[in-house]
């Protein structure tokens, strides 16, 4: 990386961890995030693209993208798999378009 842009990115990431908090950055590499536990996305090229472990367990996360990329079908997957494991997931509906019929056929216990 350009010398100039690393010193930019390492001034943004400090100002960044100044104002919410050590730990606050999460980088992907190295053995920072072996100590976070994870879940399955129940799809295994996904969690592979996630870096291979799935979804942190126990945080927010948010999920972006354009209209009909099929952000509420990943989610309400998601959701799904992680109840059939077990666990409990919050499905946070901003758009207010959660259609029940729906995510019960991808498996979510409503």
């Amino acid at each position: 990386m350009d010398p100039g842009r690393k010193q930019a990115l390492d001034r943004a990431l400090a100002q960044i961890e100044k104002a919410h908090g050590k730990g606050s950055i999460m980088t992907l590499d190295g053995d920072r995030l072996a100590g976070i536990k994870c879940v399955s996305t129940g799809a295994l090229s996904l969690d592979l693209a996630l870096g291979g472990r799935g979804l942190p367990e126990g945080r927010v996360v948010e999920v972006f993208g354009p209209e009909s990329s099929g952000k509420t079908t990943l989610a309400l997957t998601v959701a799904a798999h992680v109840q059939r494991e077990g666990g409990v997931a919050a499905f946070i509906d901003a758009e207010h378009a959660l259609d029940p019929t729906w995510a019960k056929k991808l498996g979510v216990n409503i």
